[in-house]
């Protein structure tokens, strides 16, 4: 019975993360096909790829991004592992879908005039889709998997794998509209879109520890574990200037509820040395669970 309840919860959860992940490539679908290839801006990524193909040829972008990244895939199975490219095979197939309907379907560009507006609008979108990709444990292939393979063998981060290829794309514009502005744009873009997944990711987790520094330290732990439900550790200190033992109150908590615990402190004593510091995640019972 527990492992039949286990297996249908870990199947509605695996459901669940599909349909996030169809939702945020959507999104990333329709920030490229509506506002960035209207205006001829070129981002990072296989889809930039796929944009400047288009440019140049009139190939359909999906086609560029599926055919490359059919060959990342194999790449990556070699290397990485079936298990590691089940989501990523998913999210290729969904983006070349709503690359390929959004791109026939969409011919009026979303705003007309105002190039810089498209790029801002369009970076968001994207940046927005691939973050909530991201918070489903999804991934949309492309420089995904040319990083993944780069880190394993050599001592580069994802991060710093994936800026390296999306910056040779965007600059390689040049050579085909001998423009310095489409660099610009394209950068904006990266830019952005980088700027928005970090808030997409880290904004649901935002979560903030205290350290507690009071001598009335069990009448506020209590209070923090009746009225905000939290949990309280304390910890031996000393302070140096007055060699005086001292205890230490942690509590780590939802950035909404900051303001209930800095109201209770106050009311059990006013002169309570209070540090306050964000959080970017807290992993654990009452916070968000740990994905692998």
């Amino acid at each position: 019975m527990y492992i039949e309840k286990k297996y249908t919860s870990k199947k509605a959860r695996a459901i669940k993360d599909y349909v996030v992940i169809t939702f945020g490539l959507s999104l990333y679908a329709l920030g490229w096909t509506a506002f960035l290839l209207p205006h001829k801006i070129t981002s990072g990524g296989i889809s930039g790829i796929g944009a400047l193909v288009y440019y140049k040829s009139g190939v359909p972008m999906w086609i560029t991004f599926l055919s490359i990244n059919l060959v990342l895939l194999v790449a990556a199975i070699k290397v990485l592992g079936f298990r590691f490219s089940i989501r990523t095979i998913y999210g290729v197939a969904v983006l070349t879908l709503f690359l390929s309907v959004f791109q026939h379907f969409i011919t009026v560009p979303f705003v007309t005039e105002e190039a810089f507006m498209a790029c801002v609008i369009g970076g968001i979108l994207c940046g927005t889709g691939i973050g909530i990709v991201f918070t489903a444990n999804g991934s949309s292939g492309g420089t995904d998997i040319v990083a993944a393979i780069i880190n394993k063998y050599k001592n580069i981060t994802l991060g710093r794998a994936i800026l390296y290829c999306d910056v040779i794309i965007i600059s390689s514009s040049y050579l085909l509209f001998h423009s310095i502005e489409k660099i610009v744009y394209g950068l904006v873009v990266m830019l952005i879109s980088t700027y928005t997944v970090d808030l997409v990711v880290n904004g649901v987790r935002q979560s903030v520890q205290f350290f507690i520094f009071s001598g009335k330290y069990k009448e506020i732990a209590d209070q923090i574990n009746k009225d905000v439900n939290r949990g309280v550790t304390v910890v031996d200190g000393m302070g140096w200037y007055s060699k005086q033992p001292v205890k230490v109150i942690i509590v780590m908590a939802k950035k909404s509820e900051s303001v209930r615990i800095f109201h209770l402190v106050k009311q059990i004593d006013p002169d309570a040395f209070i540090s306050q510091s964000s959080v970017i995640g807290v992993y654990g019972k009452g916070f968000d669970k740990i994905k692998a």
